[in-house]
């Protein structure tokens, strides 16, 4: 006799149990095949600015959601005063009571002479008719995979779509998909992805779910600058969000990539209005740049024969690397000279006593003054970085 089994700890055994059989994936499948076809469904959805038809069984919807249940199936509002019947005419009363005794005779000889009279078709009741909703709040795609997951239970999360459905299924109650959604979201954000999710959020900022997303999305954003400045699709970006991202302080980019990213915004964005002038476009951004960081030979040979940032704009960037540069210098020179020292005065010298006081280059400080107050005339009275 072979050797028994050994049990696990709640007591049954490791063998398989061969007398539950589940197909899950056909199951899954077939509710799939259900709902793409149109006359076995109940219930047409016409979904987005473009009324796009989508297809469901209002059963499944309303066994699977609360929402969906309460949409096709509850009675109206209470609220709602009904009108009150309209009380009929006595005279009509009597006549129709008086004729309900000619009527049974009548039908009575039709039976017996064999007559079948046609009657009129029955109404359908009202839970079995054919609905037609339309759904605003959602775009096509994202309300598709919506109904998708009602029927089979499963889903293929995508980063342009993943915004859209987290929210529709936090909006219809579909806890588990929207925390499927949230998990997802750590994997997804890339630095290909980024932009399409910050695209997608424009048109679902009203909801909650949106917000915490965007948050992710933004701290990404910060630690990689650079390279989602340089991405073709920040241009796709609408102009709010590209300023947002333009004004982070936590933004890691330098500031001449970020004034190239304004530019390429601002060329694709006069190729779909072409009536509008670069230098109009590309001066919303101008606020959001420290053109004092970029350097002079940058300056002067990438960005001012371009015409599109204001003279004096430039001047003061100038300046202020100009006297800085020359701050640097003077204290890197002449560290002695800017700081408080011992020395002897000509009368404390013949008597022996010594001074305390500070000492500064004066020769120095008039150059500086001089330069400070040449620049100040060259770039006129705009001196922001003072």
């Amino acid at each position: 006799m072979g050797p028994m089994p050994e049990a696990s700890g709640s007591g049954m055994t490791d063998e398989d149990d061969y007398s539950t059989f589940e197909n899950k994936t056909g199951l899954a499948e077939d509710m799939k095949f259900l709902a793409s076809m149109p006359e076995l469904c109940d219930v047409t959805f016409l979904v987005g600015d473009t009324r796009e038809p989508v297809c469901a069984v209002k059963a499944v919807l309303a066994a699977r959601s609360r929402v969906f249940h309460k949409m096709l199936y509850q009675t109206p509002s209470p609220q709602r005063k009904k009108e009150p019947p309209a009380r009929e005419n006595k005279i009509r009363l009597f006549l129709k009571r008086s004729s309900e005794p000619l009527l049974n005779l009548q039908n009575a000889a039709q039976q017996r002479s064999g007559f079948t009279q046609q009657l009129a078709p029955i109404q359908e009741p009202q839970s079995h008719q054919h609905h037609t909703l339309i759904i605003e709040e959602f775009e096509p795609d994202v309300f598709r995979q919506l109904i998708e997951y009602i029927h089979t239970g499963c889903v293929t999360l995508q980063p342009r779509t993943l915004l859209g459905v987290m929210n529709a299924a936090d909006y219809y109650g579909l806890d588990e998909l929207r925390r499927a959604c949230a998990g997802f979201v750590q994997c997804c954000i890339t630095v290909d992805t980024v932009c399409a999710l910050l695209a997608s959020a424009e048109r679902y900022i009203q909801y909650k779910c949106t917000k915490s997303l965007v948050q992710k999305v933004l701290e990404f954003v910060d630690e990689h600058g650079n390279e989602v400045l340089n991405l073709g699709s920040f241009t796709l970006l609408p102009q709010h969000v590209v300023r947002l991202i333009l004004a982070r302080e936590e933004l890691r980019a330098d500031e001449f990539t970020k004034f190239q990213a304004a530019l390429m915004w601002s060329k694709k964005y006069c190729d779909n209005n072409q009536n509008t002038p670069l230098k109009d476009v590309i001066g919303n951004f101008i606020e959001y740049i420290q053109f004092h960081k970029i350097p002079a030979t940058v300056l002067m040979q990438e960005v001012n024969p371009l015409g599109l940032v204001p003279p004096e704009i430039i001047m003061n960037a100038l300046a202020y690397q100009s006297i800085n540069f020359f701050m640097k210098e003077f204290v890197a020179g002449r560290p002695n000279q800017c700081r408080p020292q011992k020395i002897l005065s000509p009368q404390s010298e013949e008597t022996g006593s010594q001074h305390v006081g500070p000492v500064v280059a004066g020769s120095v400080w008039q150059h500086h003054d001089l330069e400070l107050e040449r620049l100040r005339r060259r770039i006129g009275s705009e001196t922001k970085f003072w």
